[in-house]
């Protein structure tokens, strides 16, 4: 067994936590391995002029991070789940590990505390479409508007007054030890997630298959459910991270309820359907969500641009 790993990550503040929580549950659950970060700058870190979907979504934020490993410069890399493709290139492996934090959006603002206390046509920043539509859905009078940067560059720009508010993913700020700027929590049912929101990806090359026992251990039965559901209906989709997707995957003993969302920009609302399956067929729970969008007219408003 190897005894020594390096795991590729963003640069960010926030994937350095990430990354450094898998190190470290890698070097508890192996006396002796050694861990180290590689930490480097992505393509979707260096265009910050520009709105994600329009430059190819964060599919960006992994292939620097791809590249490393296929040149041998790092075995793993860390991602956040919601940051990854419905599909990866065929020599990768995927899999989530360790416990899913919290998968709600945050109203991040310094004068209101939720949305509906927000005065008639507030400028609410996001970067993610999903969050666009669904602020848009409850409140049409207020103004979404893009924003780019790590989370430390938004709040910034929110405490010098550039937007009224701002919604962000509250594992983000929780995991960076400023969950105190949580001014509601936007949760499911009423209000959906990304895909993986929370929970977090290790990636590797498929044919070191000897790193699939030394991830074995982080490995948390029920967020790997849950996610794997939420994949599976994101795959019958066909979507990407440019395309407002949304799923909540919940378990009740062996019971498994997946909501799921896709957004229609031009009508400014989410077509959704919700079933319930068994913890067991989690891809096939998934794949039913997925039909059932589909049903409705997913394909056509996955094509839509504002």
């Amino acid at each position: 067994m190897r005894d020594r790993l390096r795991i590729a990550t963003r640069e960010s503040a926030l994937a350095l936590w990430q990354a450094q929580a898998v190190a470290t549950a890698l070097r508890q659950a192996h006396r002796g391995l050694e861990v180290e970060l590689v930490p480097m700058t992505t393509r979707g870190d260096q265009i910050l002029d520009r709105p994600l979907a329009d430059i190819g979504g964060k599919g960006l934020f992994l292939k620097a991070l791809e590249v490393a490993m296929l040149e041998g410069a790092a075995e793993l890399a860390v991602h956040s789940m919601k940051d990854v493709p419905a599909q990866l290139d065929p020599e990768f492996i995927l899999i989530s590990v360790l416990p899913r934090h919290d998968p709600s959006d945050a109203l991040v603002c310094n004068k209101y505390r939720s949305i509906v206390e927000l005065p008639a046509g507030a400028c609410v920043a996001s970067s993610s479409l999903r969050r666009q539509i669904q602020l848009k859905q409850l409140r049409p009078d207020l103004q979404a508007v893009d924003v780019r940067g790590n989370v430390n560059t938004r709040l910034a720009k929110l405490d010098a007054e550039q937007f009224d508010a701002m919604i962000l993913a509250c594992a983000g700020l929780e995991r960076l030890g400023i969950g105190q700027r949580v001014a509601a929590r936007l949760g499911a049912p009423h209000w959906l997630p990304a895909v993986g929101q929370g929970a977090l990806a290790v990636e590797y090359v498929g044919a070191n298959q000897d790193l699939a026992q030394l991830l074995a251990p982080l490995i948390d039965g029920p967020t790997q459910i849950a996610i794997t559901a939420e994949r599976a209906m994101n795959r019958v989709l066909e979507g990407s991270c440019e395309v407002p997707i949304a799923a909540w995957a919940s378990i009740d003993g062996a019971r498994l309820t997946l909501h799921g969302a896709v957004g229609d920009m031009r009508a400014g609302k989410m077509l959704t359907a919700v079933a319930q399956g068994t913890t067991s067929a989690p891809d096939e729970l998934g794949a039913r969500v997925g039909a059932a969008l589909l049903a409705q007219g997913a394909r056509a408003v996955l094509g839509q641009r504002s």
